[in-house]
């Protein structure tokens, strides 16, 4: 079975400005690294969908989805920001839509049986959007509806989300905090933006605080001490990713020092334990990474070990 590689046109409209971080050439260096590893034959590509009210409903509150879509600029040279660093142009909606539906759609895709994994290439990325609230670049929390979607349509009771980007997942753990069914781990530079995280007190949240300048083996050495005997003890039966790679050693928005064979190692950990529990069932969401060819590469990385190929 091959890798489910999803993402849309629409996600290459949605644009933040000319000095913006987040822009549609990361989907690009993504696309041009696949094909210069050799990835492009070993994964079968699909269209987004629409993320549907109903998806969305599941994880945000209905208020909050209705000023998106009446904020929404319908002019091509309007920009209207959400937040301070999170701005709606007239493709963004449209864009978010795609990339948290990709998520739900990854999900029917991996609980079928011609894939085993599935890697959504979609932005705008969702970590930081809260059950009422965009911020840091993020309008729907794009793993969070997979996650739901799961547990509604496919029965799912047990669901790790693990979430690997340099800055806290906030928005995923304001939504699932508390909630048995989703055993939540996030690692992050603290102190850092968006300056949550080290105190969470909530049972399935798992945060891993880490220090300016951490490195891989710092970075392993939390993970195999804090994350892997929970995500085992827990036995999920479907593993989804919050896929950032801002932690790169070359990435500016961020001071770790990662490089890809530590994303290659942790996706790996997380294949073989999706392998024990899940029937090898693991969708992942791509979040951070704005050093473009950095990006192209840690993502090639990633893809070959959701494959199986480490």
């Amino acid at each position: 079975m091959n890798l489910a590689y999803i993402s849309h046109e629409d996600c290459r409209l949605h644009q933040m400005g000319a000095h913006h971080v987040e822009v549609p050439e990361r989907l690009h260096a993504i696309s041009d690294r696949m094909i210069a590893a050799g990835l492009e034959m070993l994964v079968t590509h699909y269209d987004a969908p629409k993320a549907t009210r109903e998806q969305l409903l599941r994880v945000h509150d209905a208020g909050y989805v209705d000023m998106l879509f009446e904020a929404a600029p319908a002019a091509h040279d309007v920009l209207v920001w959400i937040d301070g660093d999170t701005a709606m142009n007239h493709g963004t909606l449209s864009a978010a839509l795609r990339a948290a539906g990709a998520a739900g759609y990854a999900v029917d895709l991996v609980m079928g049986e011609r894939h085993h994994a599935a890697f959504c290439a979609v932005r705008p990325p969702g970590h930081h959007a809260e059950r009422k609230a965009a911020m840091g670049f993020c309008f729907f929390n794009n793993v969070a509806v997979g996650a739901a979607h799961a547990m509604a349509e496919h029965g799912i009771e047990r669901i790790a989300i693990v979430d690997f980007d340099v800055h806290h997942g906030n928005g995923t753990e304001d939504i699932f905090a508390g909630d048995e069914r989703v055993l939540f781990c996030s690692s992050f530079q603290h102190p850092f933006y968006p300056g949550t995280g080290a105190d969470s007190k909530a049972p399935n949240v798992i945060n891993i605080p880490l220090p300016s300048r951490t490195d891989g083996t710092a970075f392993r050495n939390a993970v195999e001490a804090r994350w892997l005997p929970r995500l085992d003890a827990f036995a999920p039966q479907l593993v989804m990713i919050s896929a950032g790679f801002d932690g790169h050693a070359e990435d500016d928005m961020a001071h770790f020092n990662l490089r890809e064979p530590d994303y290659a190692w942790i996706t790996r950990q997380l294949h073989d334990l999706a392998e024990r529990h899940a029937g090898g069932r693991i969708v992942s969401c791509l979040e951070g990474g704005y050093s473009l060819s950095a990006l192209g590469r840690s993502v090639a990385v990633h893809v070959d070990e959701l494959i199986g190929h480490g």
